[in-house]
C-alpha cells in the first residue's frame, strides 16, 4: 500500500473498520529504531503507517497517561470511561462484538428477549444487499448508545470539574503519539502487515460481488 496516497479520511475509515482486539506490539519493537524523515512525503507516509500498525500501543499509551491525570478525580475516571465507550461504539468491530456478547449473555436467561435484540435482516436484491448494512447494538441503531454514553459523560465531566485535566493529559498523549509515529522507522513487519490488510480488503470486496 502506498501510504503517501492515503488520505486522512481513508485512514479514519480504516481505523473505524479495523479489529482493535489485536494485542499490542512488543515494547522492544515499539521502541526499536528512530530516524528523522528526509522529506514531508516520507513523514506523511510513515505517520499513517505507524498510526495503523501501532494503533493498539498508542491507545494503551493514551489511556495510561489519562489515568495518571485522573488519580485525584475518581468521578472524572468514570466520565473518561464513558467517553471512551461512546467513541469505541463508532468502531464497527467493537460495536458488533459488544452486541454479540451482550445478546449471548441475555440468551442464557431470556431467549425471547435475546431474539428481539437481533437486528433486522437487510433486504437483498439480485443477490446483493440493497444498501450498506447499518450497524446495530442489541437491536438498536448504534447512534443510540453513542448518544447515551456521550450525554452521561458530559454530565460527569461537568460534575467532576476535570475537563481541564483531561485536556492536558490528552494533549500530552496525542503529542507523544505524534512524536513516536513521526520518528519510528517502519520495519518489515509493518509493511507486511499493511500488504496483508490490503489483501483482506480486496478479498472482502471481491467476496461481496
Amino acid at each position: 500500500m502506498d501510504w503517501g496516497n492515503v488520505t486522512a479520511e481513508d485512514l479514519m475509515d480504516a481505523l473505524r473498520e479495523v479489529d482493535w482486539s489485536l494485542p499490542p506490539r512488543p515494547l522492544p519493537e515499539f521502541f526499536s529504531r528512530f530516524t528523522v524523515p528526509r522529506s514531508y512525503a516520507k513523514w506523511s507516509s510513515r505517520l499513517k503507517c505507524n498510526l495503523y500498525y501501532y494503533r493498539t500501543n498508542y491507545f494503551i499509551m493514551i489511556v495510561v497517561i489519562l489515568a495518571l491525570g485522573f488519580l485525584r478525580r475518581p468521578l472524572a475516571i468514570i466520565a473518561a470511561l464513558l467517553t471512551t465507550l461512546s467513541i469505541a461504539f463508532l468502531n464497527d468491530s467493537f460495536a458488533g462484538t459488544f452486541s454479540e456478547k451482550v445478546t449471548r449473555s441475555v440468551r442464557q436467561f431470556s431467549p425471547h428477549l435475546a431474539a428481539k435484540m437481533r437486528p433486522s435482516l437487510t433486504p437483498v436484491i439480485r443477490g446483493r444487499p440493497s444498501a450498506k448494512r447499518a450497524v446495530h447494538v442489541c437491536g438498536q441503531p448504534r447512534w443510540v448508545f453513542v448518544l447515551i454514553f456521550s450525554s452521561a459523560s458530559l454530565v460527569l465531566w461537568y460534575l467532576s470539574c476535570g475537563l481541564l485535566s483531561v485536556l492536558w493529559a490528552l494533549l500530552i498523549g496525542l503529542s507523544a503519539t505524534l512524536l513516536h509515529a513521526s520518528f519510528r522507522t517502519p520495519n518489515l513487519k509493518a509493511r507486511l502487515n499493511t500488504f496483508r490488510e490490503e489483501f483482506r480488503a480486496v478479498w472482502r470486496n471481491y467476496s461481496e460481488l
